[in-house]
Order: C-alpha cells, then sequence, then structure tokens
C-alpha cells in the first residue's frame, strides 16, 4: 500500500524559502569606478564643476539642514528601509545627473511656483488616457494588470517602446523619445525633477505603492498638476523615493533571490537605472554569484563612511 507524502510543515516551507533568498556583502564588486556617461560629464564641466565638489556640496546641504534630514528618517522607518539609501539615491542624483542641490527650501519653492499652471499629459493634442485605448494596448487591460499602477504603467511604456516609438503607425509617425518624453513633459525639457529627479512616468507606476504606505491620495495621469507636485515637494517626493527603493529590493528578493537591503550602492544604481523588476530577471539567469553596481551606486558605496555619518 502506497501512502501519500505528508505535507511539509508551513514553518519549514517559509524557513528554507527565506534560506533561498542570499544576502548580497556589503561594498563593491567592482574595484574600480565604472565608467561614467558622456552626458553626465558634459553637465559637470558646463558647470565649471567637479564631481568631488558637487559631492561635497549636496553633502553639506544635507548635514545643515537638519528638517530634511528628520523628515527622510522619519519616511524610512514608514516603509520600513534605511534611511541611508534614500541618502544614497539623492547624493547620486546631485554629484551626477543634476547641475547640484543648493538647498531643500528651494524644491518647496519651485513646488508652489507650479502650483496653478495648466497642463496635461499628451502627445500632438491627444491626451495620454485617450492614447493607451488603441488596440495595441488590449494585453495592458488584464485584469492583474490594471489593479496595479507599476503593472498597468510598465505596460503602457513597453507597448509605447516596441509598437510606436520612433514607428510610423496609421500613417502617423511617432517620435523616437521615450515614454516619459512623449507625454510627460508639455513644459520642461529635462526628464526628472525635484530632490529625488524623480519623472512624471515614475510617480504614476508608484502611486499605489505609496497611497498603500502613506495618507497620500493615488495619482492619476488626468490631474498633471498634481503629479507634478508629488515630483517637487519633497514631503511627498520623499515618499516616492522610498517607494521605488522598497519595490528595488522587493524585486531582487523575489525575482533574483538575494537580498540587497543591506547593500545602498546597489539599490542606487537600480534607482538611477530602474526597470528592477526586468533586472533582477536578467540577473538571475546571467548566473552571477551577486548583482552589480554600476558607477552612480559604486559612488555610494564608496563613500558610505561619509554617508552614514549624516546619520
Amino acid at each position: 500500500m502506497l501512502l501519500s507524502p505528508t505535507a511539509a510543515p508551513l514553518s519549514f516551507v517559509s524557513q528554507a524559502q527565506a534560506q533561498s533568498v542570499r544576502v548580497v556583502p556589503e561594498g563593491n564588486r567592482f574595484r574600480s569606478q565604472p565608467k561614467i556617461p558622456y552626458a553626465s560629464s558634459r553637465r559637470t564641466s558646463a558647470a565649471k564643476s567637479t564631481y568631488d565638489a558637487k559631492f561635497d556640496k549636496v553633502l553639506a546641504v544635507l548635514k545643515r539642514d537638519r528638517r530634511l534630514m528628520s523628515s527622510i528618517k522619519r519616511v524610512a522607518k514608514r516603509y520600513k528601509i534605511d534611511p541611508i539609501h534614500i541618502i544614497g539615491s539623492i547624493v547620486g542624483e546631485h554629484t551626477y545627473n543634476y547641475d547640484t542641490l543648493d538647498s531643500a527650501q528651494s524644491y518647496y519653492v519651485k513646488a508652489l511656483s507650479y502650483a496653478g499652471i495648466r497642463f496635461d499629459f499628451e502627445l500632438n493634442g491627444e491626451h495620454v488616457d485617450t492614447f493607451v485605448e488603441r488596440p495595441q494596448f488590449d494585453r495592458c487591460r488584464k485584469e492583474h494588470i490594471q489593479k496595479s499602477s507599476d503593472r498597468r504603467w510598465s505596460c503602457y511604456e513597453n507597448v509605447w517602446n516596441s509598437k510606436f516609438r520612433g514607428r510610423k503607425v496609421d500613417n502617423v509617425r511617432y517620435p523616437k523619445k521615450n515614454f516619459n518624453e512623449a507625454f510627460f513633459q508639455p513644459l520642461f525639457a529635462g526628464q526628472s525633477f525635484g530632490l529625488g529627479q524623480l519623472s512624471p512616468l515614475t510617480v504614476l507606476k508608484m502611486t499605489d505603492r505609496v497611497n498603500r504606505q502613506s495618507n497620500f491620495r493615488k495619482l492619476k495621469a488626468s490631474n498633471p498638476e498634481a503629479v507634478y507636485n508629488a515630483t517637487m515637494d519633497p514631503n511627498i517626493s520623499l515618499h516616492y523615493m522610498a517607494a521605488i527603493i522598497q519595490d528595488s529590493i522587493a524585486a531582487y528578493k523575489s525575482v533574483g533571490k538575494v537580498d540587497i537591503s543591506n547593500n545602498p550602492g546597489l539599490t542606487a544604481t537600480l534607482y538611477n537605472l530602474g526597470d528592477p523588476w526586468k533586472r533582477a530577471a536578467k540577473f538571475r539567469r546571467t548566473g552571477r554569484s551577486w548583482p552589480r553596481e554600476n558607477y552612480y551606486g559604486w559612488l555610494v558605496n564608496d563613500r558610505i563612511d561619509d554617508l552614514k555619518a549624516l546619520l
């Protein structure tokens, strides 16, 4: 007589699952800093500055602005992440991808200056909400995709890239721009804004995650003023920064089977690059022992003692 196998206790299963996730060691995998993109060096040269000078300046601003540091710690606690991840992302953005950070107060002022400006997220007069009703986006209308702002907007973005970007569709030639550039920047030349250098598209992706963990309402493309306010107002944008970092840690734990929560250089790298779920899957396929940082994350790990001193 064959006996059916006894089901494993739930505690054993959960332990086995936890053991399958390996903790990434601290520090960098690369001995020297990976190559810095030309666009970053060009911006820095144009400002007659250096990376070291910009790093020191943003560090000084953070050290001086205790109100901001207090907010960073409070938001990090709410999202159950180490505040060093948020600090690393701010420092990386303002060292490489933005001229410099003069003060957090300047972003409060900019947020107020954008208030009351009327504009829409559209391309050639067509709102993005109308554009994504095209049949090319049918696969994005599945229930499990529509229920998640991240999955929904990521799906729209992927369809744009594969079906419309730089292509001629129904006798209309579409620009060779990414989804964010094409629809979400009606007034500004840059791709990202505010303390965390967020893009409107990223904010829309993260709105469900932020809503679940804060008192902020979900954002919609039909209310672009609220979306831009979330990118510019540090009181709100810090929540979106934390959500992005939290999402990256979750992606690598779930798909990559590694825990990157003790390596701020990796979370900074993913903050810089985006698409953590795709990158986690790609890492798993490579068979490498550990994920590797880019130039941006390398700096964060290399200067980690300076960053921790802020706390």
